[in-house]
């Protein structure tokens, strides 16, 4: 009788084991104020890292964790509304510098920026896991001084609106509208808009845009194999 109530106990409490483990899984695909909460607490935090920066985030924006600004010695850092950085975000800025990133932009994960310049990103840009944005080039040309110490060579950079940068990107160039990054590429030269480019250095492979609108090498391109083909 005493084994038999010790067995029916054990069951029971596997049983409730069991439930236990599944209301906790389901609970963790149930919206809640958790994750908002630690992204308010990561915007707070930031702004105490970098009390000489200029740090806004206009509407509501998520930082996911590792989210974090490198600006010790200032800078302007501004978000627009509906951003979301996943996980692992960070950008580091110069005393002069100024990102502003656009409404509805969408960071995957583990993407750097780092500008001396500026960087004006567009509203709904996607930016694929592991990649960089970044304005400048060390230089390396003078052979008689160590390239960390022969400085860089900088322009600004405009992405606009709605770019869509895949996985595994650099972008040291300009990006026009709706155009397309491929996988893996590296952005040497400007990207016109509603462009596919990919490759290193990129280059554009195909256009989708308004007719009348195609880049020259497009044209170029298309021309050259009408004559071949004629």
């Amino acid at each position: 009788m005493l084994a038999r109530r010790l067995l029916g106990r054990l069951r029971r409490t596997r049983g409730e084991i069991a439930e236990a483990r599944s209301l906790r899984v389901w609970l963790l695909y149930l919206p809640g104020p958790g994750p908002w909460l630690m992204s308010w607490l990561r915007k707070r935090w930031v702004v105490f890292r970098n009390p000489t920066a200029h740090i806004e985030f206009r509407g509501p924006v998520y930082l996911g964790p590792r989210f974090s600004l490198h600006m010790p010695r200032g800078g302007t850092f501004i978000v627009g509304p509906g951003v979301e950085f996943r996980r692992g975000f960070r950008a580091e800025l110069g005393p002069t510098a100024r990102i502003e990133i656009g409404g509805g932009t969408v960071f995957t994960y583990d993407v750097l920026m780092q500008c001396d310049t500026s960087i004006d990103i567009g509203e709904r840009v996607m930016f694929g896991q592991c990649t960089m944005v970044v304005d400048g080039n060390h230089r390396y040309r003078d052979i008689t001084r160590p390239m960390l110490h022969q400085g860089y060579d900088y322009r600004p950079l405009r992405i606009a609106d709605d770019v869509t940068i895949t996985t595994k990107c650099t972008i040291i160039a300009n990006v026009g509208t709706r155009a397309v990054i491929g996988a893996n590429s590296v952005v040497t030269r400007d990207v016109p808009a509603y462009c596919v480019a990919g490759g290193t250095p990129a280059r554009v492979i195909d256009y989708f845009g308004p007719p009348g609108e195609e880049p020259a090498e497009i044209v170029a391109r298309s021309a050259s194999s009408a004559s071949t083909s004629g």
